[in-house]
C-alpha cells in the first residue's frame, strides 16, 4: 500500500502545480521619462515583472531601431511612434494613444502664479537664471515647449537663456534643485514634485496636443499582450488620472 500512497500523493502535488497561476512573461517597457511617477505605480499593481527603462521619447525610438530588447514602447510624442510604424518596429494594431497632457511653466513652491500669453515678460522673470528645458529639436517636451514659446512670440526674448537637458524630468530636477529659476515641463511632473508648483499652464492652442502613443515592439507581440491588456484597462486608467493624466478614450 507504501506504492499508492506515493502515487496518491504525486498526483496531489502535480494537481496542486497545476492549479496556481501561471505568471505572466517578464515584460520590458521603454517609456518617456515623464511617465515615471505613474507607470512605476501602475507597474507596481501588475501581476507579474516589468522592467522600466525611462528616457526621452527620440532616444527610446533611435534604441528600438537599433534593435534594443524592448517589448512595448510607450512615448510622449505621437511623431516618433510614426517614424517606428513606418520603420516596421511596432505591431500597428497594438497601437493605442492612451493618455494626454499639458505644458506648464514650472517654478519654486510657493511663486506667484502667471497668466501665460503674449504679454508674459519671461525673459524679466529669468533675470540672470536660466530656463529648464528637454531638448527642443529631439524630445517631445522640449519640442512642444518651443512651440508654444514661439506662437506666444516668447521664444526670440530667452532662446538664449534656455538650459536643454536629455529629457522633461532633468528639466524638472533642476528646477527642484534651485539650479534655474523656472523650466517647462508636463503639468504631471510638476504634480510629482513637491519642491515645485505650476505658475501658469500654457494655452493647448499654443502646441500641438500633447499625446502618449503605446505599442507592442513587431515580434513581441506575444510578451507585450498581458501587460498591454492591464496597461489599457480600467485599473491603470485610474492609476493615470491620479497623476494628473488625461486619459483618452474615457
Amino acid at each position: 500500500m507504501m506504492w499508492v500512497s506515493r502515487y496518491l500523493l504525486g498526483a496531489a502535488i502535480f494537481l496542486a502545480l497545476l492549479a496556481r497561476p501561471v505568471m505572466a512573461e517578464p515584460v520590458t517597457v521603454f517609456a518617456a521619462a515623464s511617465l515615471k511617477t505613474a507607470l512605476d505605480d501602475v507597474a507596481g499593481n501588475y501581476d507579474g515583472k516589468v522592467i522600466l527603462s525611462y528616457a526621452g521619447s527620440s532616444m527610446l525610438a533611435r534604441q528600438v531601431q537599433q534593435g534594443a530588447p524592448a517589448d512595448v514602447v510607450f512615448l510622449a510624442n505621437t511623431d516618433w511612434m510614426d517614424v517606428l510604424e513606418s520603420d516596421g518596429l511596432i505591431a500597428t494594431d497594438t497601437r493605442v494613444d492612451l493618455l494626454g497632457n499639458r505644458l506648464v511653466l514650472a517654478g519654486p513652491v510657493g511663486a506667484a502664479p502667471v497668466e501665460i500669453g503674449p504679454q508674459l515678460d519671461l525673459a524679466a522673470m529669468l533675470g540672470d537664471g536660466r530656463l529648464a528645458m528637454a531638448l527642443v529639436e529631439a524630445v517631445p517636451a522640449g519640442i512642444y515647449g518651443k512651440a508654444a514659446l514661439d506662437s506666444l512670440g516668447l521664444w526670440g526674448a530667452v532662446e538664449h537663456s534656455v538650459a536643454q537637458v536629455d529629457n522633461v524630468r532633468a528639466a524638472l530636477a533642476l528646477v527642484s534643485l534651485g539650479q534655474v529659476p523656472l523650466g517647462v515641463v508636463y503639468a504631471t511632473d510638476a504634480l510629482a514634485d513637491s519642491h515645485v508648483d505650476a505658475l501658469g499652464v500654457f494655452p493647448d492652442s499654443s502646441h500641438p496636443p500633447i499625446r502618449y502613443p503605446v505599442a507592442a515592439v513587431a515580434g513581441r507581440e506575444q510578451a507585450a499582450t498581458a501587460f498591454l491588456d492591464f496597461l489599457t484597462g480600467p485599473d491603470a486608467r485610474t492609476i493615470f488620472a491620479s497623476h494628473g493624466f488625461a486619459v483618452l478614450g474615457d
